[in-house]
């Protein structure tokens, strides 16, 4: 009889659980802009290595780039061609340095928005690095598996700092 109450206790016990999530909800909210952060170090970090695969995962499905002098790239599968297109002209090209001072990142649910200022040192095979400069924009959107994914980029040049 005890052993039955027991069961019958622990069996209550994990219904209980199981069905509150409030209990679930004590953990703490994840802070979207320091998931935004993390964010941004993967992305510098996989521009760092060239992994193109890295940097296409990072874009929606619907995402937009605009770069100057050129159509607006729609769609990940439109950036993902010309990602890969660009690096099959670099052979041998490595990024030496990728720095993006990200700023005023904006929050609102599932959206948000931040913009920034580049460095990237690009350093063709036998030469010395070549230094260009941006300014950057994303709006972002957070999927419905939880990742924040790029759905707007916006990208120009910009003088040395």
């Amino acid at each position: 009889m005890l052993f039955a109450c027991r069961f019958c206790f622990l069996g209550f016990v994990a219904f209980f659980l199981a069905g509150h999530s409030s209990l679930r909800s004590l953990a703490p909210s994840p802070d979207p802009k320091e998931e935004i952060a993390a964010f941004n170090e993967k992305f510098i970090n996989a521009h760092l290595r060239m992994d193109n695969p890295a940097i296409i995962g990072m874009w929606a499905d619907d995402g937009v780039s605009l770069l100057p002098n050129m159509p607006p790239l729609v769609g990940k599968q439109a950036i993902a061609k010309f990602i890969n297109d660009i690096t099959a002209q670099m052979p041998g090209y490595k990024i030496v340095r990728e720095k993006i001072d990200f700023r005023d990142i904006q929050v609102s649910g599932d959206w948000a928005s931040e913009w920034g200022l580049e460095t990237q040192a690009l350093q063709p095979p036998k030469m010395d690095a070549m230094e260009g400069y941006g300014k950057i924009m994303f709006v972002l959107h957070k999927d419905s598996s939880g990742q924040w994914k790029i759905q707007q980029e916006m990208w120009n040049a910009a003088p040395k700092p």
